[in-house]
C-alpha cells in the first residue's frame, strides 16, 4: 500500500508525505482528483465520524454512500480507483459521547465496521473523549477502547480479504479551528507520545492483535499548528524538535498532523521533513472555493441583469440555521457577519449543499457559463487564473476557474510532500 511506501521512505531519511483531503464538497473532491490525475499521484480522501456515519452524519451519507460518492467523481473524470485511498477520521465514540460508555462504544464499533466494509483502508482510531458515565478517564482506557475498535475492524478485514492501516492518538484542537482569543498552541510532549504508543501497543497485544499493530503507521500529535477565525499559528520546527527526534527511533511510525490548513508552503515542507508525513487539509480547500465563488459573484453582478443573489441566499440560510457557526463565532453582530463569510474556520462550508444555496450557485454558474468572461474582469477578480488562461494553461469557464483555485492550494501540499513529478 502507498502509505507503507511513505513510511518506508521517511525511515530512509526521505522527506516524503501525502495530503489528506478532508472534505465532502463535490468540487473540492473533484479538484483533488483532477490534481492527482494531472500529477500522476495518488489521492487520499477522508471522511470524519460526525460528517459520515451509520446514521448519515451532517452530510446525510453513510460510509458506503461516501465511498460511492468519491468513486463516482473519480469515474467521471477518469481517475483510477486503485490510486484513490479512502480514510476514516476520528472513528470512535465522539458522536455519542453524551451517552454511557458501553452504548457509545457499541455505536462506535458499528461505525468502524461500516467504514471497513465500505472500503476505507486507512482507519484513525480515536477514543480520546470521555463518555457520559466515565468517572475516571485515562490514557490506558483510551488505548483499550482503540484496541477494541481495531478488533472489530480486523474481523471485517478478514471477512472481506482486505488489509487495513491504522492511525492512533488524538491531540487535535476543537473542530473548526482554535477558539476566539487563543494565542498559544501547546506542542505534544514526546513523553506523552511515547506513553500513547506503549499503552496502545499493549492493548492491541492483550487482544491478540499483534499483526494489526504492525500496521499502525502513524500517531496523531500536536506539532503546534492551528488556525482561528482571523489568525494562523505557524509551524515552529524548533518547538517540535523533541517530537522529531522521538519518532526517528519509533520503528514503522510517522506522525499525522491535523489542522495544517493555511500553513505556508515552506512550513508544510518543514513538517514533512520533520516526519509529519500525513498532512490533513480541509477548510483551506473550501475557503479557496469560497473565494473563487465570491469572485464569480462580483463578475456576475456586473454582467447580468438578473443575478443569482448567491451571497444573500447564503447569509439568509446561515441566519435561519445557525447551528454550524454560532458556537464558533464571537463578537457583536457585525463581527459575526464578517466571520460568516470570511473566517479561516470556514463554517460556511456546511451550507453549500443546502438546497437553496445549491440552486443559487447553479444559477450563478448558468449566468456566467453562457459567455466567455471578460478578460478585464478576470484580471480584476481572479488575477492568478487570468495569468494561467492567458498562458494557455486554463480555460475561460467558471467551473474550471473554481477547480483551479482549489488546485492552487493542493500545489503547496504536493510540493511539500514531494509528490510532484
Amino acid at each position: 500500500m502507498y502509505l507503507d511506501e511513505i513510511v518506508a521512505a521517511q525511515k530512509r531519511g526521505e522527506a516524503k508525505g501525502i495530503a489528506s483531503v478532508c472534505s465532502a464538497h463535490p468540487l473540492a473532491l473533484e479538484a483533488a482528483l483532477r490534481h492527482g490525475k494531472a500529477h500522476h499521484a495518488r489521492v487520499l480522501i477522508e471522511a470524519t465520524c460526525n460528517q459520515v456515519n451509520q446514521l448519515g452524519g451532517y452530510t446525510g451519507m453513510t460510509p458506503k454512500d461516501f465511498a460511492a460518492f468519491a468513486r463516482g467523481i473519480a469515474d467521471r473524470i477518469g481517475f483510477e480507483h486503485e490510486d484513490l485511498l479512502l480514510g476514516g477520521d476520528h472513528l470512535g465514540p465522539l458522536v455519542w459521547s453524551n451517552e454511557p460508555a458501553e452504548s457509545a462504544m457499541r455505536k462506535a464499533e458499528a461505525l468502524v465496521r461500516d467504514y471497513a466494509r465500505a472500503g476505507f483502508t486507512k482507519i484513525h482510531l480515536d477514543c480520546s473523549m470521555p463518555c457520559a458515565d466515565d468517572r475516571e478517564f485515562s490514557v490506558e482506557l483510551v488505548a483499550q477502547r482503540a484496541a477494541r475498535l481495531a478488533h472489530v475492524a480486523e474481523a471485517v478485514a478478514a471477512e472481506q480479504n482486505i488489509v487495513l492501516r491504522y492511525v492512533i492518538g488524538s491531540e487535535v484542537p476543537p473542530a473548526g479551528g482554535a477558539r476566539a482569543g487563543e494565542t498559544h498552541v501547546t506542542v505534544t510532549n514526546p513523553a506523552d507520545a511515547d506513553q500513547t504508543i506503549t499503552l496502545t501497543r499493549n492493548a492491541f497485544e492483550s487482544l491478540g492483535l499483534e499483526q494489526a499493530w504492525a500496521r499502525v503507521i502513524a500517531l496523531v500529535v500536536q506539532p503546534g499548528v492551528e488556525f482561528g477565525d482571523e489568525s494562523v499559528h505557524d509551524y515552529d520546527r524548533s518547538a517540535a524538535a523533541g517530537l522529531t527526534r522521538y519518532i526517528e527511533n519509533a520503528p514503522g511510525l510517522v506522525y499525522e498532523a491535523h489542522s495544517t490548513d493555511y500553513q505556508t508552503r515552506s512550513a508544510l515542507r518543514a513538517l514533512v521533513e520533520d516526519h509529519f508525513a500525513i498532512l490533513k487539509v480541509g477548510p483551506r480547500l473550501t475557503f479557496a472555493l469560497r473565494q473563487a465563488i465570491f469572485a464569480l459573484i462580483e463578475m456576475e453582478e456586473i454582467l447580468c441583469q438578473t443575478p443569482s443573489h448567491t451571497r444573500e441566499t447564503l447569509e439568509r440560510v446561515m441566519l435561519e440555521h445557525p447551528e454550524h457557526w454560532q458556537k464558533h463565532y464571537g463578537g457583536d453582530a457585525q463581527a459575526q457577519k464578517f466571520a460568516r463569510s470570511f473566517s479561516f474556520s470556514d463554517r460556511i462550508r456546511y451550507y453549500w449543499n443546502t438546497p437553496e444555496v445549491q440552486q443559487a450557485v447553479e444559477r450563478l454558474m448558468m449566468n456566467l457559463g453562457e459567455r466567455p468572461l471578460p478578460l478585464t474582469l478576470l484580471s480584476q477578480y481572479m488575477p492568478t487564473q487570468y495569468e494561467k488562461m492567458r498562458n494557455g494553461a486554463l480555460s475561460n469557464h467558471p467551473h474550471d476557474l473554481l477547480l483551479d483555485r482549489v488546485m492552487d492550494v493542493l500545489d503547496d501540499y504536493d510540493i511539500a510532500c514531494n509528490q510532484v513529478r
